[in-house]
């Protein structure tokens, strides 16, 4: 199955054109500029959530948004936490174990990445300050973070249960028919992780995302039911840059927003 990161989509990009006849100073010019737009683009997401949150009759203080920063340099990330921001995620446990080390220890950083057997202790070993691993979605994953966890010794990690809510082979996640018996193992079979909720990816369509979004309320009914406990207590992790407000509308209380804050995404260029 391909990684996260290939199913992330990069939307509502963020153009910017400068030019210098000094190319090192047009570089700096264009740094100073991005971070601006990046403030820019932060208040007007905030507020783009405030208005969904309205719209659905919660409180936007209910609402988390996740400043997706993959790609992007320390820099624009420490900009972005400038602003009063403190909630980041990351899709590669290489990138995260590089950047969190230089920024601030009071960020919570989250994991939405495809998790792979063999990054589980290096993450936790690597990111003291790691708040939250969105993407749970076998019993291997969950039994290897819960040992990871006791061997070094840090508090409980607090997890989403990835639900493939889309049907696509492309996209990781547990199925919908199996997220209770997951979600489950996590809550009464792994002591040192605490089930936060469920977490899935839209269709890149936006027009059949709502599907995937019913279904994962779906889900939360059928768990909490299955747990016993009440469902403000199970978390949504559902909507990105291109829909976030129609998922915090439909229920998210997690979103995830990257490239309409940091501006598309800038991948190496292969040779």
């Amino acid at each position: 199955m391909k990684n996260l990161e290939a199913q992330e989509r990069d939307d509502d990009t963020v153009p910017e054109k400068l030019s210098a006849e000094d190319p090192a100073k047009s570089g700096m010019a264009a740094s100073s500029a991005m971070d601006g737009v990046a403030a820019t683009a932060l208040r007007s997401v905030l507020s783009r959530v405030q208005q969904a949150a309205e719209r659905a009759g919660c409180r936007a203080d209910q609402i988390r948004v996740v400043a997706v920063s993959k790609t992007k340099p320390v820099s624009l990330v420490r900009q972005v936490y400038d602003c009063g921001h403190r909630c980041f995620g990351e899709n590669y446990v290489q990138e995260m174990i590089e950047k969190a080390p230089q920024l601030p220890e009071d960020i919570e950083w989250h994991f939405i990445g495809n998790l792979q057997s063999n990054k589980v202790k290096p993450l936790l070993s690597g990111v003291p300050n790691l708040a939250m691993v969105e993407t749970v979605d076998d019993e291997k994953i969950a039994n290897l973070l819960n040992k990871a966890i006791e061997s070094i010794g840090r508090k409980p990690l607090k997890v989403f249960v990835q639900v493939n809510t889309s049907g696509e082979e492309s996209k990781s996640g547990i199925e919908p028919s199996g997220c209770v018996e997951l979600a489950k193992h996590v809550h009464l079979g792994c002591p040192n992780l605490e089930f936060c909720g469920l977490m899935t990816i839209g269709m890149p369509d936006y027009t059949s995302t709502p599907e995937n979004f019913k279904a994962l309320a779906n889900c939360r009914t059928e768990v909490c039911k299955a747990l016993g406990i009440p469902e403000e207590q199970c978390e949504l992790s559902m909507g990105m840059s291109g829909d976030f407000e129609l998922a915090i509308e439909m229920g998210s209380t997690n979103v995830r927003v990257g490239s309409t804050i940091f501006g598309p995404r800038e991948y190496p260029k292969k040779k």
